[in-house]
């Protein structure tokens, strides 16, 4: 497509980083992308939870000085209850936190399971939980 198009549409649609309702009413994002008809596609869901879970790598190798220490297994761990749960509330999950700081992986396990996030989640929890322990996805 020309770009004169695309930067006529951008000018006429606007650009939303987050969701808004048009002026039909309808759930909107981006340039125009009505997601209560359109919604998205596979690929682009996708490509969103890729650049999230870059983000949440990021934000862990920033917040936990031993995070880049961990087997990927474990990273994958952190890094996916920081997509879960946002950096903020996983900063919260202290006991948990130092016990891998620890390099104790039964004890972050259990106190993975004995949460109020492993009620709220069932199953995710009792799968990070087994990788945390032992160490393999």
């Amino acid at each position: 497509m020309k770009e004169e198009f695309i930067e006529r549409i951008i000018r006429h649609e606007g650009l939303k980083l987050k969701p808004y309702r048009c002026t039909a009413g309808k759930l909107t994002i981006g340039i125009g992308r009505n997601l209560d008809d359109v919604g998205i596609t596979e690929s682009e869901a996708r490509y969103l939870l890729e650049n999230d879970l870059q983000r949440c790598h990021r934000e862990c190798l920033l917040s936990f000085s031993w995070y880049a220490d961990l087997d990927e297994a474990r990273q994958s761990v952190i890094c996916e209850m920081c997509f879960n749960l946002g950096l903020a509330r996983l900063k919260a999950f202290k006991k948990m936190l130092k016990a891998v700081e620890m390099g104790n992986f039964a004890v972050a396990s259990q106190e993975m399971l004995t949460s109020k996030w492993a009620m709220q989640v069932g199953n995710r929890a009792k799968t990070l939980a087994d990788v945390m322990k032992r160490g393999i996805v």
